[in-house]
């Protein structure tokens, strides 16, 4: 009985002694720290200054604007137009005994296309050249005549009336002479005419007759069709408003304008190397589309244009001096007012811009900045009005990349190779 009691004794203690353990432990962990020793938890109070509660500045990639001078343009529909699409037709009748072309190929002017059977033109010809002889050996015997005619009318020998037919037969031989001189230079001209030249330089299309067809003069059914290409007309369609606006602003000294220049692009988005020049402004305007047609020449040696294709043109009409803003600088308004934040006084100020146009990948300021402001070009995710920046100078090149310059470069117009960053 006394080791048992001792035992129970013992158990009871080590069981009293963790318990005590247990409950310091506890108490330990669910102690509160004091007030003067308490630990900010991590992230709490970021962007807070030291006790003062203010915002800390974000850092923002800037750009000093700029007036340059771009030029003024729109852009318009075009279609390709031949300066002349030709029919050929024959102006002598016979049977064709020969094609002389390629369907498809380029021809110059002059280049023989089909030859007609020349026998009866030869024998047209032959007659032509012997009516002529015997006109001219007529002439001396009438002129002859009328000449002793009037020698005798002087002596009272011959009467007046046999003169005035001496005088008339020698006129008759005169226009004989002339009558044959005509008909012989027709038949050499129709002669001629059995080989069919191309009027134009273009493209000859396929034939529209066989060897052994026989054809008339300025027959209804053409031979062939002949396009010419180079160079190729493009009319584009300007609306009639544009041309009033663009008027206006010449007017009030904003744009300085130019001879028009065109410059196409094709169908597949292809920018086209050679430009147009202008033949004729479009003197008339529709009656329902409210526009003109302006026509310009353009150089297609290649071959590339063909008459009814499609085009883009974009026309150049003059030059304006202007600030341009970065295009990813800027941001639609819900009202869609065009907006982009200017750096004040180490601040960042949404600025509402009116823009006329675009240049690059600029836009054309008319009112909102001007030059000599710092505009934000990156870092705009969570900028907001007021808030306060520290600015660090770059770059935008044309394909939207942005560049770290040195913070005491002049900004060129081309960033430099490294320190690059895409565009977010």
């Amino acid at each position: 009985m006394p080791i048992r009691l001792a035992q129970a004794t013992r158990r009871l203690a080590r069981a009293a002694a963790t318990a005590t353990l247990f409950g310091a432990a506890l108490a330990g962990a669910f102690a509160l720290p004091a007030p003067a020793q308490q630990s900010q938890r991590p992230g709490q109070g970021q962007g807070q200054g030291q006790g003062q509660g203010t915002p800390r500045p974000t850092e923002v990639g800037v750009m000093v604007l700029q007036e340059a001078v771009v030029p003024v343009s729109t852009t318009l529909p075009g279609r390709a137009v031949s300066p002349n699409a030709t029919v050929i037709r024959p102006r002598v009748g016979g049977a064709i005994t020969e094609i002389l072309f390629t369907p498809g190929t380029r021809v110059e002017p002059g280049t023989p296309l089909f030859r007609i059977d020349p026998v009866q033109h030869e024998a047209a010809l032959a007659s032509a050249r012997a009516a002529l002889e015997r006109a001219r050996a007529a002439l001396p015997v009438a002129e002859t005549a009328f000449d002793r005619a009037r020698t005798l009318a002087a002596t009272a020998a011959a009467s007046r009336s046999a003169l005035d037919n001496a005088e008339a037969e020698a006129l008759k031989a005169r226009a004989d002479v002339a009558k044959a001189e005509a008909d012989l230079r027709l038949a050499e001209a129709q002669l001629s005419w059995t080989t069919i030249t191309a009027p134009v330089g273009g493209v000859i299309g396929v034939p529209l007759a066989a060897v052994g067809d026989v054809v008339t003069a300025n027959q209804a059914a053409a031979l062939a069709d002949l396009v010419q290409i180079d160079p190729i007309y493009v009319d584009v369609t300007e609306p009639t408003v544009a041309r009033l606006r663009l008027e206006a602003s010449i007017a009030a000294g904003e744009i300085t304008p130019r001879a028009p220049d065109l410059r196409l692009t094709l169908e597949t988005g292809a920018p086209y190397d050679h430009a147009g020049t202008l033949v004729s402004p479009g003197p008339t305007v529709s009656t329902t589309t409210a526009t003109r047609v302006l026509r310009f020449s353009v150089p297609n040696p290649d071959a590339r244009i063909l008459p009814g294709m499609f085009l883009r043109g974009d026309l150049s009409l003059g030059e304006t001096r202007t600030v341009l803003v970065p295009q990813r600088a800027t941001e639609r308004a819900p009202d869609g007012s065009l907006t982009a934040f200017l750096v004040e006084d180490g601040v960042a100020r949404k600025r509402v811009l009116v823009e006329a146009g675009t240049h690059d990948n600029a836009w054309i300021i008319r009112a909102g900045a001007s030059a000599g402001d710092v505009v934000v070009i990156d870092g705009l995710a969570r900028l907001r009005d007021g808030a306060p920046v520290t600015t660090v100078p770059v770059a935008i090149d044309a394909s939207g990349v942005v560049r770290d310059l040195p913070p005491d470069a002049d900004q060129p117009a081309q960033a430099q190779p490294e320190a690059a960053r895409k565009v977010n």
